[in-house]
């Protein structure tokens, strides 16, 4: 078969694995399209320098409201964090999928995908790249059998496009645990010299930032996308289910003022540099409307040394 009329839809993160994916199979002269998902989780977008520098098209989908019903409730649960990556790369997998029955749903149009790819090594990641795990996410995402790891495809059950002749197998790898000195190696074969590395792409498995998505889902089990962007920053207080944010600083106090909505109730000191606080709740009361000044008050250094009965806010 033409490998110009073969194409492969390939997961694109950005990071190396990902690029050597797509790359082992530009090197069959199979056409990629890359897509990336958006959540309020992932750091700045390595996938759009990526797909440039691979030559290829990108597209890009925003899977946040999504994502978030996965992570209150992940059937197959969290990691170390708060991270539920089995189901985020279902869920990923999942929608790539859909894009592909419906480009194939269109023969008239031209417009064809085989399969899908993604850079996942067996074994390099404890909770979801495990056998188990790449077998569970396959059958959940609904791509049983059209699902290929470049990487890893030597180590795995063949493929239907590699046993239909669309992909050479014997050109794939046999990579796997968390060593990346193959990676590199090939990296350096095939000329690739600017990726990153591969901590920190998502939030979710920071500690610190894991707990506050925990103290937020114990308080406010509704939550939504904008609260999530409230709990990238700044002090964070609960009283009675009302969330009370401060700034640590002038970004941070502009950053409050940018994102907060009609309901919600922003205060500052007058004429004394200090926090903003923003407060929001389905129900702001007097009480959390007292916590919030007084912790206003409490972070503002040049307050302390102020009659606080003469104080007052905006």
């Amino acid at each position: 078969m033409d490998k110009k009329k073969i194409k492969a839809l390939v997961l694109l993160s950005g990071g190396l694995d990902s690029i050597l994916a797509a790359k082992l199979l530009l090197k069959q002269g199979i056409e990629v399209e890359a897509i990336n998902f958006r959540t309020n989780f992932c750091g700045p977008s390595k996938a759009r320098p990526a797909a440039q520098a691979l030559g290829v098209f990108l597209r890009e989908e925003n899977i946040r409201e999504e994502f978030l019903k996965v992570l209150k409730k992940p059937k197959y649960g969290y990691g170390a964090g708060m991270n539920p990556c089995i189901d985020c790369h279902a869920l990923m997998l999942k929608k790539a999928g859909e894009i592909m029955k419906k480009e194939n749903s269109c023969p008239e149009s031209g417009r064809r995908i085989d399969f899908v790819a993604t850079g996942e090594v067996l074994g390099e990641r404890p909770m979801s790249q495990h056998k188990k795990a790449l077998e569970i996410v396959e059958k959940e995402a609904g791509l049983k059998g059209y699902l290929l790891r470049p990487l890893s495809a030597k180590l795995l059950e063949p493929t239907i496009p590699e046993k239909q002749g669309l992909v050479e197998r014997d050109r794939l790898l046999d990579i796997s645990g968390r060593s990346r000195k193959k990676q590199m190696e090939l990296a350096k074969k095939f000329g690739i010299k600017d990726y990153p590395t591969p901590a920190g792409g998502c939030a979710l498995t920071q500690e610190g930032f894991a707990d506050r998505v925990k103290e937020l889902m114990k308080n406010k089990p509704d939550f939504n996308a904008d609260d999530i962007d409230l709990i990238k920053f700044g002090r964070h207080f609960f009283i009675d289910g009302t969330q009370i944010i401060l700034g640590r600083n002038e970004e941070e106090n502009c950053f409050l003022g940018s994102l907060a909505k009609d309901e919600d109730i922003l205060l500052k000191l007058n004429r004394v540099v200090g926090p903003t606080a923003l407060i929001r709740g389905k129900i702001i009361n007097k009480p959390a409307i007292e916590k919030a000044k007084k912790l206003v008050i409490r972070f503002a250094p040049k307050a302390k040394n102020l009659d606080q009965k003469t104080l007052t806010f905006d």
